[in-house]
């Protein structure tokens, strides 16, 4: 079975076959950093991580630039009310999301352009589509002639043209020859950044921004474009028509992941119900934050609630702690193993990753018999299986990533310790001292420490 995906442009579930063979390159809209980023931000990137490490799995050679928007109306008020530069609040926030990129597993991306890097890119694009009819200056912003691209407008929202009051800013400007112009250009304006061009000194607006470094870093038709369903209109329309009405093929293939709610109600900081990194981070482990934002489909919405949240964080305790068990048996896990069909196919069916989390809970369901019948043939099989479809997913418990993380780095330290205190009550009990055994494991049990006894000896895990 190929990799078949959705695409928004056609409203169908396509074969993917990339522009050049073995190649693929994706661009996702990524942050605009007016503030820290909450979990329905990092959502995106998290889904689109898997698209890439699944890709890469297939044996496809991937460029996935994820831009940074670093300045807009929203960075420019928060400048203004702090009383610092834009740049400050940008870069501020820029490392906010890295970290929460960084700390719920994503791989960084092949390039990570800031918009304000790009502006001699804009100005490029802008001449071209000047030049072809398809833009005029006007009171010293820039305009996109939507009715220039009249026959191909709206395809990729399924709108039509005439039912449109606005095509692309919040604000009806007398200077448009149409108030479903948007701006290419915005001019300007007193306590504004600028930047000097031929039609006056202003500032990007936000769609010209992702065509410019899209096509600088993808060339002018490139694979797959991303980004979550809000930004389908006007953001992503307007992108298609600047850059197709230039000249560039853009995007092949548009993929859009659904919302992260509240409530029935979409995340946002004006409606005060954001859920931040670090808060989340104090509640549940990154990996099984991560767990959480992939276990649903990319495309559908996620209504969050503190009860799910920590369901999905024991699904993947799950298997980790058949990982774990099944890792003091078999000392040497057959990286190379082959993934399940049932996998391959779960995810080639339009990136279905909840599919995917569901073979792997019935192979771990599966490796716990074995392991409890002491089958180590059948465990070692398992336990390879599973730990190649995680390590798809980012999810694999053994990686360096999340043998690293949540711990401060003082995990071998407190293995250490902890197994001195285990060698204690093994003692205790040998010498049938047992009354001293169970307060070994009572004062394990008070700083949070859960011992199990095995066949194998006794284990330990953090109490949850």
């Amino acid at each position: 079975m190929s990799l078949n995906l959705y695409d928004t442009s056609t409203r169908t579930v396509r074969e993917f076959v990339p522009i050049e063979p073995g190649r693929v390159s994706i661009y996702l809209c990524g942050a605009t950093v007016q503030a820290p980023p909450h979990i329905g931000h990092i959502r995106s990137g998290v889904n689109f991580d898997v698209l890439r490490r699944w890709l890469t799995r297939q044996g496809y050679d991937v460029t996935f630039c994820r831009n940074v928007t670093d300045l807009d109306d929203k960075i420019i008020r928060v400048s203004a009310d702090e009383g610092v530069p834009w740049f400050v609040v940008a870069e501020r926030n820029q490392r906010a999301f890295t970290w929460a990129y960084d700390q719920l597993g994503c791989l960084p991306p092949t390039v990570e352009p800031r918009a304000m890097g790009h502006v001699p890119e804009m100005i490029e694009l802008m001449h071209r589509l000047i030049d072809k009819g398809h833009a005029y200056a006007s009171g010293g912003d820039v305009y996109f002639d939507v009715r220039s691209y009249a026959d191909r407008y709206g395809k990729l929202s399924n709108q039509k043209l005439e039912n449109m009051l606005a095509a692309g800013d919040t604000d009806i400007d007398s200077a448009k020859r149409d108030p479903r112009d948007f701006a290419l250009w915005k001019g300007e304006k007193p306590g504004e950044p600028t930047w000097p061009t031929p039609w006056g000194r202003g500032r990007p607006g936000w769609h010209l921004e992702c065509s410019a470094m899209a096509t600088k870093y993808l060339g002018g038709t490139f694979d797959i474009h991303g980004g979550g369903v809000d930004l389908i209109f006007p953001h992503h329309e307007n992108e298609i028509a600047q850059s197709q009405a230039a000249g560039d093929g853009f995007a092949r293939y548009w993929m859009h992941n659904g919302m992260l709610q509240l409530s029935g109600t979409k995340m946002s900081k004006s409606l005060g119900n954001s859920l931040l990194i670090p808060e989340m981070l104090r509640k549940v482990r990154p990996v099984e934050l991560r767990y959480y934002l992939i276990a649903a489909h990319y495309r559908s919405a996620i209504d969050y609630s503190e009860e799910a949240l920590q369901e999905s964080a024991a699904g993947y305790r799950r298997l980790e702690g058949f990982v774990s068990r099944a890792a003091e048996v078999i000392h040497d896990v057959d990286a190379t193993a082959p993934l399940p069909q049932a996998f391959v196919d779960a995810l080639n069916d339009d990136l279905n990753v909840s599919q995917a989390l569901a073979v792997i809970h019935e192979v771990v369901r599966e490796g716990n018999v074995a392991l409890a019948q002491g089958n180590k043939e059948q465990v070692a099989r398992h336990l390879a299986e599973t730990q190649t479809m995680l390590d798809v997913l980012g999810l694999d418990p053994r990686s360096t990533q999340w043998r690293n993380t949540g711990d401060s780095g003082l995990r071998e330290v407190v293995d250490a310790l902890i197994a001195v205190a285990l060698e204690q009550r093994q003692a205790a009990r040998a010498r049938k001292d047992y009354a001293a055994a169970d307060a070994i494991r009572e004062q394990l049990a008070a700083a949070g420490v859960v011992v199990e006894d095995t066949p194998q000896g006794p284990r330990w895990e953090l109490a949850r």
